[in-house]
């Protein structure tokens, strides 16, 4: 009687939690207009960059209360943040051309790559793996390219002659890249093969208007992309159909990432209100579900 008077309670809460609506998760003016990032931890803490001022990446708990976590030296800047399965954040330095390595438990760093040739490294996705994979725009001249960097921090360069490139992401089943060009408001994927390089690349879908920033995937494939100017986050699914758009309460989200205590809270970034916002999704975000231990519902 008793479990079963739980479960009809559980499902009435379910019922009634309003998807796809964004609430402010921080103040306003709580970062800078540089924010970026973010990423959440196994705890389910969000990591985002220029929190309070820059160059420093904030943490905030999953009640908006925030802290300074890290400020960088040596004139590093970061821009996209990844974790991997062994808890390691990795984070892009576009100004001194890296991916840094962060200790969580001794906020220390170090270089884990360095190319010079790169533009500004600026959003990165991460495969099972370990495997990550980095955006890299060159915005003056509208056009970018993309590196693959292995466990042991080696770099290689797998693709050229793009647009601005920026939001990039792996799939689920680790067989596909996808990329966004934030000033030709492309979405170009690519195969994945045995050895992490990408080829047959091929449009999965061009919008009109507006700016492409961030983006991730759920446990679906589907693509949850921050529109740039819109201040929307639109859900593209891997046929590259849009399923819906978000108002996320600020003109200029920049990322998102997943999480919440079952995946399924979405965080963004706005550099408009320099805040973090969230919202319910209804599908669990992909990298959350890779934390050992972790259990779709």
């Amino acid at each position: 009687m008793i479990w079963t008077l739980l479960v009809m309670i559980s499902a009435m809460t379910l019922q009634a939690e309003e998807l796809w609506k964004a609430t402010p998760l921080t103040a306003a003016g709580s970062f800078t207009g540089e924010i970026e990032g973010p990423a959440v931890d196994r705890e389910g803490n969000i990591y985002a960059v220029s929190f309070a001022r820059k160059p420093t990446i904030g943490k905030i708990s999953p009640d908006g209360k925030g802290e300074v976590f890290l400020e960088f030296t040596q004139g590093s800047l970061a821009n996209g943040i990844r974790f991997d399965r062994r808890g390691r954040m990795f984070a892009a330095d576009y100004t001194n051309h890296n991916v840094l390595l962060i200790d969580t438990r001794t906020r220390q760093f170090k270089v884990f790559a360095h190319e010079p040739i790169m533009n500004q490294p600026n959003d990165l996705a991460i495969a099972a793996n370990g495997m990550l994979y980095a955006s890299d725009p060159k915005w003056a001249d509208g056009t970018g390219q993309l590196w693959r960097i292995d466990t042991k921090g080696r770099v290689k360069r797998i693709a050229t002659d793009m647009g601005t490139t920026n939001g990039i992401e792996v799939s689920p089943d680790g067989t596909k890249l996808y990329v966004n060009e934030s000033k030709q408001r492309n979405v170009w994927v690519f195969d994945i093969d045995r050895n992490g390089d990408v080829a047959n690349k091929r449009l999965l879908i061009a919008f009109p208007d507006y700016g492409f920033d961030g983006m991730r995937c759920d446990i679906q494939g589907n693509l949850y992309i921050t529109r740039h100017g819109k201040g929307t986050v639109v859900v593209v699914s891997p046929e590259g159909k849009v399923l819906r758009e978000i108002d996320v309460l600020g003109k200029s989200p920049t990322n998102l990432c997943f999480g919440g205590p079952d995946g399924k809270t979405v965080y963004v970034t706005d550099a408009d209100q320099k805040r973090l916002v969230q919202f319910r999704a209804d599908t669990p975000g992909l990298e959350w579900t890779r934390w050992p231990g972790r259990k779709v519902k």
